[in-house]
């Protein structure tokens, strides 16, 4: 938008947007949700630059189709994006101090605080942005002990490991993957369950899925890997790295879905399964914002666990921490989400309590256990500054082990 203000046309601009457009739409049919973002790049560069160098980076756009530099640049927005948060929001406070300080001192000009506030907020800011970074890809433990009160024959203790929002797009990376991966194998747990968001609105955007795929694969459980999908495992137009697309245009792929069974994940749409020689049963929820299909359809709490046997312990998986009342009142006995990050970046771990009933962690919601992951990965930025990459152990006991407790711990790996 700068450019438009102070650079003007030096060239005939209505050729030069008609050959450049086509060069844009010519790369589009490969990346079409990003054609909105290509022709406001087309704008910027054909009206704006002069002569000589859209003659120069004719080449570098032209390369885009061949290679999905597209998606390098997303990744690299993404990166920049979480720079400008605290670069901005240090501008902000620091501002704020400088003012009050020329209050208080009553001397100095505007000028003479525009230095200190520039420099203040482009080291808080680095040390954020590297720190962020940095950390996203520590992936932690986290430990829950919770008591469901019904007795199960034969079974004392089930040790699920719960994760979430891997949030596989531009800016993901094998080895994280593999670490938790690692991680998930050393817990030994009985079942791991996927609380959805293993993509970010694309398929394509994710470089060499398969090996992503064989990855994952190496899970191992007793009784198996269980997932339900979120609201970001379908395809949609993203701009700015935010949805723009109406809901009923956001649909699953075929490619998503057999990413899916190529990691060996049993997906549950709206169903109850049951383990352990049929002791534990999990009803797994369609996505209650997009349910895949051009739609926000799901079964009800009470419709979704009409055939469950109440005589037995039912966990409930699904991606957004919503409904718990009704999920008690249905026969819920514990609900295991993803969705929130945990806010993923401060000040967001502070903002989504506020607009969550549970937005991380343990918390009896209207008489429900519940437990939120922070999940995986990362949305946007690929940064976590007040929050931890994490992979979730329940251990979940039974009446007959004794009394209900939770216990909370993490270590870093």
């Amino acid at each position: 938008s700068s450019l438009a203000l102070i650079a003007p046309p030096l060239f005939d601009q209505e050729s030069h947007r008609a050959a450049f457009r086509g060069k844009f739409d010519g790369i589009a049919q490969d990346v079409d949700h990003d054609l909105l973002d290509l022709h406001l790049v087309a704008d910027i560069v054909v009206v704006n630059l002069p002569d000589r160098a859209a003659v120069i980076m004719e080449p570098f756009f032209a390369a885009l189709s061949a290679d999905h530099g597209i998606y390098l640049l997303q990744a690299a927005g993404n990166i920049w994006l979480g720079f400008d948060v605290y670069f901005c929001g240090s501008l902000w406070i620091f501002g704020i101090i400088c003012g009050m300080l020329q209050q208080v001192l009553g001397h100095g000009k505007r000028a003479f605080w525009a230095a200190p506030i520039l420099y203040l907020s482009l080291a808080a800011s680095m040390v954020l942005f590297v720190y962020g970074l940095i950390h996203a890809q520590n992936t932690v433990v986290k430990k829950y002990d919770v008591t469901i009160g019904k007795e199960v024959e034969g079974l004392t203790d089930l040790k699920a490991v719960l994760i979430a929002d891997l949030h596989l797009s531009v800016n993901s990376n094998l080895p994280m993957i593999q670490r938790a991966v690692d991680l998930i194998n050393e817990q030994q747990p009985d079942v791991v369950l996927i609380a959805g968001d293993i993509f970010t609105s694309s398929y394509n955007g994710l470089k060499d899925p398969e090996k992503y795929a064989a990855v994952l694969r190496e899970i191992r459980s007793r009784y198996g890997t269980y997932a339900v999908y979120g609201n970001h495992d379908v395809e949609e137009t993203l701009f700015g790295g935010f949805p723009i697309s109406p809901i009923s245009e956001a649909f699953r792929t075929s490619q998503m879905e057999q990413f899916f069974k190529d990691c060996g994940f049993h997906v549950l749409y709206d169903e109850t399964v049951t383990i352990a020689d049929g002791a534990v049963q999990i009803t797994g929820r369609v996505d209650g914002e997009k349910a895949g299909d051009g739609t926000s359809l799901r079964k009800s709490p009470s419709q979704v666990l009409a055939d469950a046997d109440q005589s037995k312990p039912v966990i409930v998986l699904q991606h957004e921490p919503v409904e718990f009342q009704k999920l008690k009142e249905s026969g819920a006995d514990l609900v295991l989400c993803g969705h929130t990050h945990a806010g993923q970046i401060f000040p967001g771990n502070l903002i989504v309590p506020f607009f969550n009933e549970n937005a991380y962690g343990f918390k009896n919601v209207s008489g429900v256990d519940t437990i939120v992951t922070a999940g995986i990965g990362y949305y946007g930025p690929p940064m976590r500054v007040g929050t931890d990459s994490e992979i979730t152990v329940v251990n979940i006991h039974f009446a007959s082990h004794g009394h209900k407790s939770v216990l909370d711990s993490a270590f870093s790996v």
